[in-house]
């Protein structure tokens, strides 16, 4: 993690603010810049990537991937009609 204070700032507050951000949205910082005017204190910061994983609806149940089903399911996957917004080649379709 990069912390960078500008002014008149001690090390142990840059601290305390990296403990409140990631404690106050549970999650861990990758970068936090600390500007010190006077009494006011600007705090711009970055939080790393969470990493997700994408879910889908499908033949009405809800699934990360389809690695775990049985052939009858997998069937039934295939066999659905699917449909796209675009016209041919993916390109969208134009309204007059």
């Amino acid at each position: 993690m990069s912390v960078t204070i500008t002014g008149n700032a001690d090390p142990r507050e840059a601290q305390a603010y990296v403990e409140y951000l990631e404690k106050k949205y549970n999650r861990k910082l990758e970068t936090l810049d600390v500007n010190i005017d006077g009494e006011y204190a600007d705090l711009n910061y970055k939080f790393t990537n969470v990493p997700f994983e994408r879910i889908r609806r499908i033949t009405g149940y809800l699934v990360g991937t389809m690695d775990h089903w049985n052939d009858a399911k997998t069937a039934e996957e295939a066999d659905r009609v699917k449909h796209s917004l675009g016209g041919e080649n993916g390109q969208m379709e134009q309204l007059s």
